[in-house]
């Protein structure tokens, strides 16, 4: 306890030195818990996502790059996450709780399954981050802030369009098999497919639904999970239905490339069935010089992802988020046609060009 009594001479001086000193470390211990509290607050401010529907496809590989090499130009501190399969909902509503934990100020998902995941969506948006979708949108698409894709419907409708005007009048009989993505029918997987049927000139149904036509064109649909093996367990099945088939559409150009070996092994690697495939990565756009595949759509992965990451960032700072490509819902990042067999009418470039703009 301190006493009432004076102090005196030095006593004094001495005590003023001490309480001078006492006051010093308060200030210090103060600023010191301050600039603790602020530093961890810009820290929490710097962290952004990306959750991609699997590892290891070369698009998500891509996107992957192009976020981290924009994320690091922008100072930011990127998580990424991946689904261990294509429609792995669970991994991705993990992913989200985890950067709603950690702070994030926002971050950018290639949804599985573009419904499911919509209420966790939600729950981030409610707790203040940016969520922007990247190539598949959700279902409703406005369930995101944001969203920048390929316009997939137009993607599959230049394919469409380039093998009907490869067919020419064969087209009316042609025996299309299709290599879809999943059974539960994702926004990339139905947009592609319908857009390629408009381009064929079938007719559609149920927008939102393939396989209900009535096109005695078409030989099926059979799920490939986006990936070679399953493009050749689904072209092996759809073989078995329809041996005289003529052209083969593809989800994407792993996909493609698995059909393709179905269709070795059955001898049909002659140029008797066509091949359209949607992408644009390397792999696939050398593939289109080498006649595997006719035509494929390319798309732009490493846009999309830099774009997203630029985004948060502005978000971050000012609160801003980013607007739709004007007539759309979502920002087009485009999508180009690339082949080495024009056909009048559908714009294209060729594999020379295309391999300047691919990825992976």
């Amino acid at each position: 306890m301190l006493c009432g009594c004076r102090l005196a001479g030095s006593d004094m001086v001495y005590w003023e030195e001490v309480m001078g000193k006492w006051n010093i470390l308060k200030a210090a211990v103060a600023g010191l818990a301050f600039y603790s509290a602020m530093a961890t607050a810009s820290h929490a401010a710097d962290i952004v996502g990306l959750i991609t529907k699997t590892e290891g496809n070369p698009f998500f590989v891509k996107m992957r790059e192009g976020a981290q090499a924009k994320a690091k130009e922008l100072g930011l501190t990127l998580q990424t996450f991946a689904g261990k399969f294509d429609g792995d909902n669970d991994s991705q509503v993990a992913a989200i709780e985890n950067l709603i934990s950690a702070g994030a100020k926002g971050f950018a998902i290639v949804p599985s399954d573009s419904s499911a995941i919509v209420p966790t969506i939600k729950k981030a948006r409610d707790a203040g981050l940016l969520v922007i979708v990247l190539d598949t949108p959700l279902d409703p698409i406005d369930a995101a802030d944001a969203t920048f894709a390929t316009d997939n419907f137009k993607a599959g409708e230049l394919i469409g369009q380039w093998a009907k005007g490869t067919l020419g009048d064969k087209a009316s009989s042609a025996k299309i098999a299709f290599l879809d993505l999943a059974t539960n029918q994702p926004t990339v997987d139905y947009l592609r497919d319908q857009g390629f049927m408009k381009g064929f000139g079938i007719d559609i149904k149920d927008p939102k639904k393939y396989g209900d036509e009535a096109d005695a064109r078409i030989c099926g649909h059979e799920m490939t999970g986006g990936a070679e093996d399953g493009g050749r367990t689904a072209m092996e099945t759809l073989l078995q239905k329809c041996p005289d088939v003529s052209v083969m559409y593809t989800i994407n150009e792993p996909a493609a490339a698995g059909g393709y070996q179905a269709l070795k092994a059955a001898g049909k690697d002659d140029g008797s069935v066509l091949v359209v495939s949607i992408d644009g990565g390397c792999p696939g756009v050398k593939n289109v010089a080498a006649g595997v595949i006719g035509a494929t759509s390319q798309q732009y992965p490493l846009k999309m992802a830099a774009m997203a990451m630029e985004a948060i960032e502005k978000f971050a700072k000012t609160g801003e988020k980013p607007k739709p490509t004007p007539g759309k819902e979502f920002f087009d990042t485009g999508a180009t046609l690339i082949t080495d067999k024009p056909v009048t009418g559908v714009e294209s470039i060729d594999t020379k060009k295309g391999l300047e703009l691919c990825w992976g």
